[in-house]
């Protein structure tokens, strides 16, 4: 074999010594150091995953159906700019309170009333008073499993979505690190920065938006009730000075003789209703206050404190039960002084005049009531017509009578020359046609609570029923109408019975009223 030329070996060597890969040792120096603008992409990149991995986390698992009180609602965390507590009440709108600064907001949505736990406080309302405790439990409750559940929430959330990302497990788990110290961050923040005061000024949304304007916000209502009540009281008081200044029905004026009968119904609970007939009874010199029913709403015993300041309106009081009044409330208000209680056509005479009366026989709170409530108001009547009758025949005729139930009160047309009723809600006065005149009381209550059920609140409503000492007989009636709850507006007029209006010829006596058979 020929020998390579030393020139040629030379010359290979060479190229071979070009094409051998240099060493690599610095190579591993520019991978851990990469250019600070990858560090911080890089960052935000993770930054991003665990942020969009968190909320759906929070959106898929992290929510909790808590019963609070009554209602079934849902309490879930999101992410907020602002923080604070939104809580949902569809379809009406909703709440919103500035409870905590933090980048998460609570939101509350009212799923539903539960029928069994609603009804256990329609038939138990002594439990009422423990409601607050029992709510600020159950949101305990729920926001303690809403944290662990939004805890477990964000991780698998941000874990999951990392694993996806970066398919590397060191950098999902990672991913769910930070996650959890990011919620428990803003969790404290959330802690630090919590107003609990922050339920006294909510702002409204959607329908509920016009709920200030309504029932005023929560503060004045809270803190500032005796206030609305002395203030509507005089109210009153200015109004009746006004209509005596400035009065121009000349054909009737009570004299100081006149009997004056101050005629109340369906209070429900109301505790401004006191301070309205405190003031009615000294501004109109009342001898007689007449309760024809429902002053109570569930009649329970927890109740009967509210009863307490009949003692010092200022008149007697005479009071008849109403469909929402117990027979536990009718024990209690028959241990009170200046009360005279009428049932079972039970007869009294009280400031010159001869009361009777009858309660009603239903007991609507009480659901296991049985059907027939026509039937058993009918009955009621002719039990009171028959008193009235028994009570004729033995030289005590009955000047006004009194029931709750108007299908109880006509049962006695015939029997007396006045018969007072409510329930209702609204007043009227008719004739019947046997002759006795039938009085139905509005709500001096305004409806109680029922005040906030419909478009408007119910007004208030009383009336001042004169009477001639002599005759016995009533002359002319004062209407007293107030706007309802959160309403400044007052109206007071005069009617005068038919016989005593200009013009009219008066009979001499009063002739007797004809006789009937009771409704069977």
């Amino acid at each position: 074999m020929a020998r390579v030329p030393a020139a040629v070996r030379n010359t290979m060597s060479r190229l071979r010594s070009i094409r051998r890969p240099r060493p690599t040792t610095d190579t591993p120096e520019l991978e851990l150091a990469p250019p600070p603008a990858n560090r911080w992409t890089r960052a935000l990149g993770l930054l991003a995953v665990v942020l969009l991995g968190a909320w759906l986390g929070l959106l898929v698992v992290g929510n909790v159906r808590v019963p609070v009180g009554p209602m079934d609602t849902t309490m879930t965390l999101r992410p907020s700019v602002t923080g604070g507590t939104k809580i949902n009440v569809s379809p009406l709108g909703a709440l919103h309170l500035d409870s905590h600064i933090a980048p998460v907001r609570l939101d509350v949505n009212v799923d539903q009333l539960d029928p069994d736990r609603s009804q256990a406080l329609v038939d138990h309302p002594e439990r009422l008073s423990g409601l607050q405790e029992e709510v600020a439990r159950d949101v305990g409750h729920g926001a303690l499993d809403l944290a662990l559940r939004s805890c477990v929430a964000v991780v698998a959330g941000a874990t999951a979505l990392g694993l996806a990302v970066y398919r590397r497990p060191r950098r999902a788990l990672a991913a769910g690190g930070l996650a959890l110290t990011l919620l428990a961050a803003s969790g404290a923040t959330a802690y630090a920065t919590w107003n609990p005061k922050s339920v006294l000024e909510p702002r409204f949304s959607g329908l509920l938006s016009s709920a200030p304007s309504l029932v005023g916000d929560a503060r004045s209502i809270v803190t500032e009730f005796d206030v609305y009540q002395k203030e509507l009281a005089r109210l009153v008081t200015n109004v009746t000075k006004l209509y005596d200044a400035t009065s121009t029905l000349p054909a009737y004026r009570p004299d100081p003789t006149t009997i004056r009968v101050l005629h109340v119904s369906d209070i429900h609970l109301n505790p401004a209703s006191w301070k309205i007939i405190a003031s009615l009874v000294e501004q109109y010199k009342v001898n007689v206050i007449v309760d024809s029913g429902d002053t109570m709403d569930h009649g329970t015993s927890a109740e009967n404190g509210f009863l307490d300041p009949i003692e010092d309106l200022g008149a007697p009081y005479v009071w008849v039960r109403g469909n929402h009044d117990s027979r536990t409330t009718q024990r209690y208000l028959e241990g009170l002084k200046n009360v005279h209680v009428l049932d079972d056509g039970r007869a009294v005479s009280v400031a010159g005049l001869r009361f009777a009366g009858i309660g009603d026989p239903q007991f609507t709170p009480d659901r296991t009531n049985t059907p027939g409530a026509e039937a058993s108001q009918e009955l009621a009547g002719a039990r009171l017509a028959s008193s009235l009758r028994d009570q004729r025949a033995v030289g005590t005729p009955v000047d006004v009578a009194v029931a709750h139930e108007p299908e109880a009160a006509r049962q006695t047309d015939g029997e007396v020359p006045l018969v007072l009723s409510g329930h209702l809600h609204h007043q009227e006065m008719e004739v019947l046609p046997y002759g006795t005149r039938l009085r139905i009381e509005g709500s001096t209550g305004g409806s109680g609570l029922r005040a906030v059920e419909g478009e408007h609140p119910d007004p208030i409503e009383a009336s001042i029923l004169y009477f001639d000492r002599d005759t016995r007989r009533l002359q002319a009636w004062d209407a007293i109408r107030l706007g309802g709850l959160g309403l400044t507006t007052a109206e007071v007029s005069r009617h005068l019975v038919e016989e005593n209006q200009p013009g009219a010829t008066r009979s001499p006596s009063p002739s007797p009223t004809p006789s009937r058979e009771p409704s069977p």
